[in-house]
């Protein structure tokens, strides 16, 4: 035998140049994103002693252009090249996060800019992630969906590991506001890649409907799709409870009630996100032995079970911060059976021509509760404390799996099917 693959067969993706593109853009924009997840909420803790209350709504912020995802989903279905529009949104992330250091040299950070920041570069995210979804179909075969998350996800593991030392170390030694600089150059860096990539979009039929019309058929796909409609439940459920806890009350947890200084919070985040990338490595085996749905179930079950174990901690400094980052820990390997397998599957059972505003009309419900479950975090945070907030999050977010037992989910083995809107085997 020669060896050679045969015709028609997929390149492995590491010898796929247009998805190795993809995958470093990825990859260094995540980078990018650690730096920034510490350093927002620090600035609003550290140099404008923001309240609980005021740390939550950064979060909440963050999350609230997503409500209109519905209808940005609908108008990107449209758009010709998706391509174009990922790198529109990059580079728009990139010059906004900018204003952070040049208004920092000018002693002028405010808490109301803080605000604008995370609502401009969320609105450049929808729009990024609902490019994402159609471009994402026809850059990669079918039959490595489950591959090609894996390693995607591997590297956003990776930049949780060694992100948040990184992002700690750069904080206390520049400040925080200068430090998010490297998430604004990740940005630009990110365009760059992604603009170099080369790759067959079909173009959207010229028959097209309002784009009113064509948000409420991605909502009515999603809601009459019995996979769709519990994974969204499930999801949106792990959403509103995790972002009770928030990345920006956690931070403040760890900070108040724990006492870690921010190069110690960076150093536990990022040693318990070894658990993100040991589960972005083992979610495809552990796919193939359990199953689609059976692996999506457990990581909805660990992924917010694991805050518990922050929430609990007491005693000596390394025992707070160990606690801290088994949290992140066992929180990581969750979350990645949960998205690598959810992620795939979603996209082996919605067609092509309503990608994205079926992916629009998912993320204005599944994101659309982050803001709002950040703001109830922060109620809750201020009226009966961090601790119990956290505890109550743990609690609710293991409640999403019933959304999966009474569904068609958990007896779904492979993607191996045709695509369609029963397109997976069980």
């Amino acid at each position: 035998m020669s060896g050679a693959t045969p015709p028609g067969t997929p390149l492995p993706l590491w010898r796929d140049r247009q998805f190795i593109r993809f995958w470093s853009a990825q990859t260094v924009s995540q980078f990018g994103d650690r730096v920034t997840e510490l350093a927002l909420p620090l600035i609003a803790v550290t140099a404008l002693h923001a309240s609980a209350n005021e740390v939550a709504w950064l979060t909440a912020l963050s999350w609230t252009p997503n409500l209109t995802a519905i209808v940005l989903g609908a108008w990107v279905d449209q758009r010709p090249r998706k391509r174009r529009l990922m790198v529109a949104a990059d580079l728009a992330r990139g010059l906004v996060l900018l204003s952070l250091p040049a208004t920092y040299l000018a002693g002028a950070v405010t808490l109301g800019q803080l605000y604008a920041v995370a609502l401009l570069t969320g609105t450049a995210a929808v729009l990024f992630n609902t490019s994402y979804s159609a471009f994402f179909a026809h850059l990669v075969p079918r039959t490595s969906y489950v591959d090609a998350n894996s390693k995607l996800s591997t590297s956003r593991s990776a930049s949780f590991v060694a992100g948040p030392a990184i992002g700690g170390a750069l904080v206390q030694a520049l400040g925080a506001s200068v430090a998010v600089a490297a998430d604004a150059a990740s940005f630009l860096a990110s365009a760059f890649l992604i603009g170099r990539i080369r790759t067959d979009e079909p173009p959207p039929s010229e028959a097209q409907p309002s784009v009113l019309r064509r948000a409420r058929e991605g909502m009515a796909f999603v809601v009459r799709h019995p996979v769709l409609r519990a994974t969204l439940g499930c999801a949106a459920t792990v959403n509103f409870f995790t972002f009770i806890s928030g990345t920006g009350l956690l931070v403040l947890f760890a900070t108040r009630v724990l006492r870690l200084t921010a190069g110690g919070i960076g150093l536990a985040l990022g040693v318990g996100a070894s658990g993100a990338l040991l589960g972005a490595v083992i979610a495809p085996r552990m796919s193939r032995r359990w199953g689609v749905g059976p692996s999506i179930a457990v990581g909805a079950v660990l992924f917010p079970a694991s805050t518990a174990v922050a929430a609990l901690a007491g005693g000596p400094l390394w025992v707070r911060g160990g606690a801290l980052a088994l949290a992140e820990f066992l929180a990581g390997i969750g979350v990645m059976f949960f998205d690598i397998n959810l992620n795939s599957l979603q996209t082996s059972v919605i067609h092509d021509g309503i990608r994205s505003r079926v992916s629009g009309a998912y993320s204005t419900v599944n994101y659309g509760v982050r803001p709002i479950g950040a703001t109830v975090g922060g109620v809750l945070a201020t009226t009966v404390g961090l601790r119990p907030t956290l505890l109550l999050a743990a609690a609710g977010g293991t409640l999403s799996v019933l959304w999966l037992v009474f569904s068609p989910v958990l007896g779904i083995r492979t993607l191996a099917l045709p695509r369609g809107p029963e397109a997976v085997s069980t």
